[in-house]
């Protein structure tokens, strides 16, 4: 397969993660691959990771199955999970499994022979440290998805498969409390279009007793992990307000949902298509605008095919 190329230079894409939520932004993803809108550096955590290397692989199939269809997780999500012992999320079969056994194939040629950069991260249980990984990280698909699976695992909710020897977690306990402008930053970009999971205004609240107490126990063994639990939510609120400080100097993007209408834990088939289909329609919405941002041009940068760009024309 020939190289593939880039169109957007010097400015990064960048996905919050949130579970299900990103079901929303994945939409998004795919309005910008039926455009041929391809940034050169791509980044994101926990669910965002997916979103990131499902972009890179311009399967537009896949971005909009991985978070807007539930055909493919029956089975693996909910109490049936938890009830067998593999968590509320079967991290073994969402993952690498769905790859090997056909359910959610992943176009690794493709994300191969695109030359796009890309940057993922995840909390080391045992050192509390931020991990970032990237294609150099990925040999193959099974590596690759080995760390998107890192960058989502949540404590007590998915169960951890140990990369390089090391227990890693949901990248949204480490460097930035779950926006990952930061991993961009790491990568020596300066401007950033982030698509946000959670609506304008949107902050933590400190944990309750009741929340830190089971904090206390589910981590009680693992200081590092126990501290980033109760932490985040301070730690979030600054890094938001840090990243809209950027966005009112011009430097970054941010597209927030206009209604977030999932949870991250909603797997309701029709649910989920209707946010879906909301982040679709506001990302046409968005398009002059992220158009103009990266291209200097509301009508800026590639168009699909016949200029289409999403809207039904009548007349």
């Amino acid at each position: 397969m020939e190289k593939l190329t880039s169109n957007v230079f010097g400015c990064a894409l960048v996905f919050e993660g949130g579970g299900y939520r990103a079901g929303y932004t994945a939409a998004m993803a795919n309005v910008l691959l039926a455009n041929g809108i391809y940034f050169d550096y791509v980044c994101g955590l926990s669910a965002g990771s997916s979103n990131t290397v499902d972009y890179l692989s311009r399967d537009q199939y896949r971005v909009e199955a991985a978070f807007a269809s539930t055909d493919w997780v029956e089975g693996h999500v909910g109490l049936r999970s938890l009830a067998q012992g593999k968590g509320y999320f079967d991290a073994d079969a969402l993952y690498g499994g769905a790859v090997e056994d056909g359910r959610l194939p992943f176009d690794w040629e493709t994300f191969q022979a695109n030359p796009a950069g890309l940057g993922i991260q995840a909390f080391d249980r045992d050192t509390g440290r931020t991990l970032r990984f990237s294609r150099e990280d990925m040999p193959d698909v099974d590596a690759m998805m080995d760390r998107v699976r890192a960058s989502s695992t949540l404590p007590g909710v998915m169960h951890p498969k140990p990369v390089d020897g090391r227990v890693l977690y949901d990248g949204g306990l480490g460097e930035g409390a779950g926006i990952p402008v930061c991993i961009a930053e790491s990568a020596g970009y300066e401007k950033f279009v982030f698509l946000a999971t959670r609506e304008r205004g949107y902050r933590k609240s400190e944990p309750t007793a009741a929340e830190r107490a089971v904090i206390a126990r589910a981590a009680a063994d693992y200081p590092y992990l126990r501290q980033a639990l109760l932490t985040r939510w301070n730690r979030y609120n600054a890094e938001i307000e840090r990243v809209e400080a950027m966005a009112a100097e011009g430097r970054c993007l941010i597209i927030y949902p206009d209604r977030m209408p999932v949870k991250s834990s909603t797997v309701n088939p029709a649910k989920l298509r209707a946010s879906y289909q909301m982040g679709w329609d506001q990302a046409v919405r968005e398009l002059p605008r992220l158009r103009e941002f990266v291209f200097g041009d509301a009508d800026g940068g590639p168009h699909g095919p016949d200029g289409w760009d999403g809207y039904i024309t009548i007349g």
